[in-house]
């Protein structure tokens, strides 16, 4: 089978939330090949502790990928301790001018408490506006849920969570198998 024909892992949508001192990243379990579900209980957010300091980080990609990324910033937050913006683009150089992590085909959400940034391969580190940030194959209908309620009384948690239902009600390769981590700034 050539490349070309090879049908492609699709699946995940992540999203994060900053609202009320607190940030929230969910994820969704889902993990297609082509139509076929492959896994449905995937864990795509995950909490990091390098060096004592403590981040929260959501992954849409290739998963093998994902968790290089995950190490290649938890070493720049070693080498770089509490300044998560500084690691992030640190990361994003790196990424984009390395041979090898170019091929890595993988995005990134990744928090404090304090900032929320997504990191892609582009060489990109973005704080996103109204404080919501989505990524993966329902990021958009996510984004959109969470932007249509961030003037809610609801918390980020309610928010990040109704976001991630409603995208799962209309992507296919979403599932409602939520990771969710939250932390305070």
């Amino acid at each position: 089978m050539a490349d070309s024909d090879f049908p492609g892992w699709h699946g995940t949508t992540i999203i994060g939330v900053k609202k009320g001192g607190q940030v929230v990243i969910a994820g969704d379990g889902q993990v297609s090949l082509g139509q076929t579900v492959i896994k449905g209980t995937a864990r795509k957010v995950r909490r990091l502790s390098p060096g004592g300091f403590e981040i929260v980080a959501g992954f849409a990609g290739s998963t093998a990928d994902a968790f290089t990324l995950l190490e290649r910033l938890e070493t720049k937050l070693e080498a770089t301790p509490g300044q998560l913006a500084r690691a992030s683009v640190e990361l994003a150089k790196d990424w984009r001018t390395d041979k090898y992590l170019q091929k890595l085909e993988a995005m990134l959400i990744v928090t404090d408490g304090k900032d929320l940034f997504v990191i892609t391969g582009a060489g990109d580190v973005l704080e996103p506006e109204h404080n919501v940030a989505a990524i993966g194959s329902g990021g958009n209908f996510a984004l959109a849920a969470a932007r249509a309620m961030m003037e809610s009384d609801k918390s980020a948690e309610d928010v990040a969570r109704q976001s991630m239902a409603i995208a799962a009600d209309i992507c296919v390769y979403t599932n409602g198998n939520l990771t969710v981590e939250a932390i305070s700034g």
